[in-house]
């Protein structure tokens, strides 16, 4: 028996696995892994313990002194969160016009698949593993206890097949996501005054973080990855309109070039912040284009980092200075959007071209 890549999307894509909810994750899991050791029941499979963040391993049963080429893969997707207004059904796995409709099909069912192939197919003497994760898409935590599990397994080469139109991608900047609050104290609506409204604190800060001139947050620039960026997704404060608000709560999204430290500092230095969370603290990733394994793998690198994290932020120190690289089928442009879609032509070339990194490998 053998993968067919473009059936087992459309499976997979069928099967919602929005992040943080654990057992949807860990069904497709299984399911994959009862696919791929059909195939090849030689594998060798580790299951994490964590309930709450599933992961699984597949690995050639070669010595495990010699540095493994590692796929790493997540599972999970964003919601659908408006599907009706989709064209398509986001689960229905359409194949129409050359392409697989759905969502989790670039993002990235569609790598995962092709990294799965490429694994089944491999020689039992090639040191090639498959590591599937969960909830990557809020934090990479599955991945981040897969890489404590695993710390101390030689690796030599990483690839995150994330959705780049199967270019090779050598970095990307790290995220720092922070819950800022602030703190006031209630009052009637009709006199506020003897209150103190938590909601205009933050907004203060907000505005004071955004202000250019030196006086906003310091937001740092790196060579190739770029200058840091941040964005307030979510803001809550108070209870009903006519009560003075006595806590209020922004989370902010940092893509950060180096470890974050005086981005946090900045918000905690704030007057107006009563407290600092830290939700998600990712580092960002960089591998050497001068690597000879990249400089040999058969596809165009981009000069340019991904503008979004992955897993390779925390799998990179499993690594140990081997190069990460981010490569697989997919449009970015469709990542996380409406009417998201694979074309069948990327992911049938990612079986190719994985399939030969892995036949290289020794």
């Amino acid at each position: 028996m053998t993968i067919d890549p473009v059936d087992l999307v459309r499976e997979l894509v069928r099967r919602p696995t929005v992040s943080g909810d654990p057992r949807p994750q860990r069904d497709l899991i299984g399911v994959l892994t009862e696919v791929v050791g059909a195939q090849a029941p030689h594998l060798r499979r580790t299951d994490g313990e964590d309930r709450d963040h599933p992961w699984t391993l597949l690995a050639t049963p070669t010595d495990p002194a010699r540095p493994r080429l590692l796929f790493a893969c997540h599972v999970d997707t964003v919601p659908a969160a408006d599907a009706a207004h989709w064209q398509r059904d986001p689960f229905g796995a359409d194949a129409e016009d050359g392409r697989v409709w759905g969502r989790g099909g670039s993002d990235m069912k569609a790598g995962l698949v092709a990294a799965a192939a490429a694994v089944a197919a491999a020689d039992p003497e090639v040191p090639v593993g498959l590591l599937l994760t969960s909830d990557e898409e809020i934090g990479s935590h599955g991945a981040a206890v897969a890489a404590q599990a695993l710390a101390g397994t030689p690796t030599g080469a990483v690839v995150v097949p994330e959705a780049t139109g199967n270019e090779v991608v050598l970095g990307h900047r790290g995220a720092l996501w922070l819950a800022v609050r602030a703190a006031g104290r209630a009052a009637h609506g009709s006199t506020p005054h003897l209150g103190h409204n938590a909601v205009l604190d933050l907004v203060a800060v907000l505005a004071r973080a955004g202000a250019p001139g030196g006086a906003g947050l310091p937001l740092a620039t790196e060579p190739f990855l770029g200058t840091e960026t941040w964005n307030p997704g979510v803001i809550a404060g108070g209870t009903v309109p006519n009560v003075v608000p006595d806590a209020a709560e922004v989370v902010v999204d940092m893509r950060t070039v180096g470890d974050g430290a005086a981005l946090q500092a900045w918000w905690r230095g704030q007057p107006e912040v009563s407290e600092v969370e830290v939700r998600v603290d990712l580092p960002p990733l960089r591998t050497d284009a001068d690597d000879p394994w990249v400089r040999a793998l058969p596809a165009r690198v981009r000069a340019e980092p991904a503008t979004y994290f992955t897993d390779g932020s925390v799998l990179g120190p499993l690594a140990a200075g081997a190069p990460v690289v981010v490569w697989g089928p997919g449009t970015p442009a469709v990542m996380h959007a409406r009417d998201e879609y694979v074309e069948v032509a990327e992911l049938e070339q990612a079986v190719r071209v994985f399939g030969e990194v892995v036949s290289r490998w020794r």
